[in-house]
């Protein structure tokens, strides 16, 4: 499977359907107010990047966000709604998500990428600590929350050239 990925605007039939799938995903195992997941408004704020994954034709497997964190360091943001598509995972789609991303965050200084998960998404866990992402104190809206397991990256950035 052939896939490029790209920044692209939430409110696509596509991309929301993808929003759906994960909401779904997410609401089957956890309660709904033990979630914290963005709505299509909520990624259409200003600073928030949503990218999408697309394969080679031109459906969009998975997607994620790179969120401000709203504080005043700058220097950190949070990777949100990240999702492949049922059909398509094991292929290496979040990697590559995680990869732009990284990448994206580290060339606009971004040094620093938290995330929230919970606690049976096993196979996310493991790709997060398998990408140099270590298990953090829960942050911000995830403060005593038991349903909530957050973890940090910190990215090496690239001096401009």
């Amino acid at each position: 499977m052939t896939i490029s990925i790209s920044v692209e605007p939430p409110r696509q039939t596509d991309v929301e359907a993808l929003l759906a799938a994960g909401t779904a995903f997410a609401h089957s195992l956890y309660a709904e107010e033990n979630s914290f997941l963005l709505s299509t408004d909520e990624l259409e704020r200003a600073g928030v990047t949503v990218y999408v994954a697309r394969d080679e034709h031109g459906a969009a497997r998975g997607m994620a966000a790179l969120v401000p964190l709203g504080s005043n360091d700058d220097a950190t943001a949070e990777l949100k709604r990240l999702f492949v598509h049922a059909d398509a995972r094991g292929r290496g789609i979040a990697g590559r998500l995680l990869d732009r991303i990284e990448a994206d965050a580290a060339g606009r200084g971004i040094r620093s990428l938290a995330l929230e998960t919970g606690p049976l998404q096993h196979a996310a866990m493991a790709l997060y600590r398998g990408r140099g992402y270590e298990q953090i104190e829960l942050f911000g809206q995830y403060v005593g929350e038991e349903f909530s397991v957050c973890f940090a990256k910190t990215l090496q950035i690239t001096p401009p050239c």
